[in-house]
């Protein structure tokens, strides 16, 4: 199949120089006619030979050659191709000359040079441009008698932006007679474009009736054509484009510092939620991870989940000697572990592990076996309801989990341990939140100087597309035809993308020294009725109207807010804008072994009836900053609004 496609394209650009050279004869033939009459007074140089007409034609088919002038598909050039034909035969020409100017044998005069590379550039752009026609005219023919539904079947497309980029995009989909889009109209702010055609197509201003204009129109979908739009305008151009009811996309490509189209790599897509979210994406110092983790043996526990693959993705790009992961749950491990394994083959060393953080037993064999010298704690039960419901896991798994890991760190003498932490431990009203921040605080006991090991624990907010995050359940809901359902319509959170949440963890591990509990610099928050609102709207729908949103409570545990500093007092800057750092007093290891203690206590009572109280209760004694999530919600309802309406957020009554 190969072969026949070169036969086919060297056949092509054969008949394409055979064109050429009737061309040329012809010019060739007409200026012989011009030096050999009357009707030109310019003087020609010697007389007609056939080596001169051999020299002239040769020398503008090996130009064109070397130019790629036979490589173009000339039924869809733009400027370009025309651009470099008329170069390669003002090279021609020249070189001709030159040799005219060395050899008298193939000399004709500087004006006849110039006439007759004129006249076989002329003529052969008229040729092309007769081609490109043709081939349109009759492609659409050929698609009209073959179909008769084709233009049905086609998208009819609105182009905001009839610039540069707008203009080529309805010219290429004009052309192709394949395209499954149809250039409908226009839109644009310029008043000197508005009201007129480009391509044959309206141009219409984007003014207050704008709405209603393309709501009337057969248009199904809205293309943002702006190279120059910054991540704001478009958000703003969404937001005002979704009210027509047709998808809101993007139109994708790589330009120049002028601003000119380069490459082939373009094409439509749609918003991402993230690019919704009114946050320019995060500087994160990849130097100085590289430069930390490149060489050394990375365990990752926790792997297979949404933060531990990527920790295990940005792991791999940094060249360590080995990398380690341990997962509970098979599958994703298997998964994370194939996906490197395709990419980086035998470059990479991995050895995964299906383990749970509660075995010492096997903890210690796989610390024993690998001596790792950074360790990423992720593994942990983060479900906030499913915590609430079985207390007992969240301190077995993440307390209890935790505490293993950071023995096994210390007996082996990793050099470095970096616990994944979340902003829920902040001033908590949930056992998965307060089990996160007696993580916190059996890292920062350590700080002690007994131990060999660096420890520090890293804290932030939701991220985009995690297990268990709001987008995948919006995303369901909505394909299954809604409601899509929130907790409260005043609930806020802070959002951040996974691959940015944890190239931020890397950094801040690259950094730590010891007992250091970092924070990131999550952004503004988000109200989740607005991402609900705009999920709706990417997937081509109207909230309220094709979907409905539906505010079922609060669930167990759940704040309306989530804070990611305790006491801002504390903070000290890094060297990066978005890592924090706090300076919260540690308790001693003798205190928290106590509190320890008090778990273990109860853990190891029969499970009966107030068993899960008793976990409550003993939450509360050793989480001094554990609150009731009603009291919480109540104080947030009063003045949490005030904050937000300070803070430029609006508030929905």
């Amino acid at each position: 199949m190969a072969k026949h496609s070169k036969l086919i394209g060297f056949l092509r650009r054969i008949k394409l120089m055979l064109v050429d050279m009737v061309i040329i004869s012809a010019s060739w033939a007409i200026i012989m006619f011009l030096a050999h009459t009357s009707i030109s007074s310019l003087e020609f140089d010697g007389e007609f030979s056939w080596i001169k007409y051999a020299t002239f034609l040769l020398l503008n088919i090996l130009v064109r050659i070397i130019f790629g002038i036979y490589r173009s598909m000339w039924r869809y050039a733009d400027t370009m191709p025309y651009v470099k034909l008329l170069i390669s035969d003002i090279i021609s020409g020249s070189v001709f000359y030159i040799l005219g100017r060395l050899n008298k044998s193939v000399a004709i005069g500087f004006a006849y040079t110039v006439v007759v590379m004129m006249l076989n550039y002329i003529i052969t752009i008229v040729s092309r441009f007769s081609y490109q026609i043709i081939y349109a005219y009759s492609g659409a023919r050929e698609d009209k008698r073959s179909d008769n539904n084709s233009n049905i079947n086609k998208i009819n497309i609105a182009i905001v932006g009839a610039g540069n980029i707008g203009a080529t995009l309805a010219s290429e989909l004009i052309r192709n007679p394949v395209a499954h889009y149809n250039p409908y109209c226009f839109i644009d702010r310029d008043p000197e474009k508005i009201g007129k055609t480009i391509n044959g197509i309206r141009v219409y201003a984007e003014d207050n009736s704008i709405i209603e204009r393309l709501t009337n129109m057969p248009v199904q979908e809205i293309i943002i054509a702006l190279p120059d739009a910054t991540k704001e305008d478009k958000t703003k151009l969404f937001e005002l484009y979704s009210k027509t009811k047709c998808k809101v996309k993007l139109y994708d490509y790589p330009v120049n510092d002028k601003g000119n189209i380069i490459g082939s790599k373009r094409g439509f897509r749609e918003f991402s939620i993230e690019e919704l979210l009114f946050r320019n994406p995060i500087d994160v110092n990849e130097y100085k991870s590289f430069e930390y983790f490149t060489g050394k043996t990375i365990l990752v526990t926790g792997g297979g989940g949404s933060i531990g693959q990527e920790l295990c993705r940005q792991v791999a790009s940094y060249k360590p000697l080995k990398l380690v992961i341990i997962d509970i749950y098979e599958n994703n491990a298997y998964d994370i572990e194939q996906e490197l394994i395709r990419q980086y083959g035998l470059k990479l060393n991995i050895v995964t592990y299906i383990a749970s953080v509660r075995d010492e037993k096997r903890m210690d064999e796989i610390f024993d076996a690998e001596r790792p010298d950074v360790v990423f704690h992720a593994a942990a039960h983060k479900h906030v309801p499913l915590m609430e419901n079985n207390p007992s896991e969240a301190v077995k798994n993440n307390i209890f989990g935790t505490y293993t890991i950071a023995n096994m760190a210390e007996k082996y003498c990793v050099k470095k341990f970096i616990l994944i932490s979340t902003d829920k431990a902040v001033n908590p009203t949930n056992v998965m939140g307060a089990s996160k921040r007696m993580c916190e605080m059996i890292i920062q006991c350590r700080a002690d100087g007994r131990s060999q090991t660096e420890f520090a624990a890293v804290r932030f907010g939701n991220v985009l597309g995690s297990n268990g995050s709001v987008i995948p359940l919006f995303r369901r809901q909505i394909e299954a035809g809604g409601p899509v359902t929130i907790t409260d319509k005043r609930i806020i959170r802070y959002f951040m993308t996974i691959p940015e949440a944890v190239g931020l963890v890397m950094e801040a591990a690259a950094i730590a020294q010891n007992g250091e509990l970092f924070v990131l610099d999550m952004g503004k928050p988000v109200k989740i009725l607005e991402l609900a609102e705009n999920m709706i709207k990417l997937m081509g729908m109207i909230p309220y109207e094709d979907i409905d949103i539906v505010e079922v409570g609060l669930r167990p545990g759940e704040k309306l807010y989530e804070e990611l500093l305790m006491d801002s007092t504390r903070l000290t800057k890094t060297d990066n804008k978005m890592i924090f750092i706090e300076h919260d007093k540690a308790y001693s290891r003798e205190e928290i072994e106590t509190k320890l203690d008090i778990y273990r206590k109860v853990l190891s009572t029969p499970h009966k009836e107030g068993y899960h109280r008793s976990i409550i209760d003993a939450i509360i004694r050793t989480v001094p900053t554990y609150h009731n999530p009603n009291e919480v919600n109540k104080e947030a309802a009063a003045s949490k609004e005030m904050q937000m309406v300070e803070n430029g957020i609006e508030v929905t009554d």
